[in-house]
C-alpha cells in the first residue's frame, strides 16, 4: 500500500504558470504509473499560459469555476466536471470565479518539464 499525504507535497509554480502540489510521480514516489498526478490551483483573476503537453492530460475540476480553452474551443467549467486535453493541443484553463480554481490533473505519459512544448 502507499499512502501520501497532499501537504507532503512541495508546492511550486508550473511553467504553465499554476501552482502545483504533484501529488504521485513513477520518478519521484515508490509506485509504479503510467501517469503522473496532480493537484493545480489558478488564483482569482488569473489564467495558465496558453502551452501545448506532448503527453494527454486529464482535469478533474474540485473547486471553483474557469473557462477551458482547447484550441478554438471553450467552455465554462465547474466542480464535478473533467475535461481531457488531447496531447499537443494548445491550451489554457481561466478563473473567472471568486475562489482559487483547484482541479487534479492527470498526465499520461507522465509530466516532465521538457513535456512543455511551449519552452520550444
Amino acid at each position: 500500500m502507499f499512502v501520501k499525504k497532499n501537504l507532503e507535497s512541495d508546492a511550486f509554480i508550473a511553467n504553465d504558470g499554476c501552482t502545483i502540489r504533484e501529488l504521485l510521480h513513477p520518478q519521484n514516489d515508490a509506485v509504479d504509473l503510467p501517469y503522473s498526478l496532480a493537484l493545480a490551483t489558478v488564483d482569482v483573476g488569473r489564467k495558465s499560459y496558453q502551452h501545448k503537453l506532448e503527453q494527454t492530460e486529464v482535469y478533474h475540476i474540485l473547486q471553483g469555476h474557469g473557462r477551458m480553452f482547447i484550441e478554438n474551443a471553450d467552455n465554462k467549467v465547474g466542480v464535478g466536471d473533467v475535461i481531457v486535453i488531447p496531447a499537443e493541443a494548445l491550451q489554457w484553463i481561466e478563473n473567472i470565479g471568486n475562489e482559487p480554481l483547484i482541479f487534479s490533473a492527470i498526465v499520461s505519459l507522465p509530466w516532465t518539464e521538457d513535456g512543455d512544448l511551449r519552452l520550444r
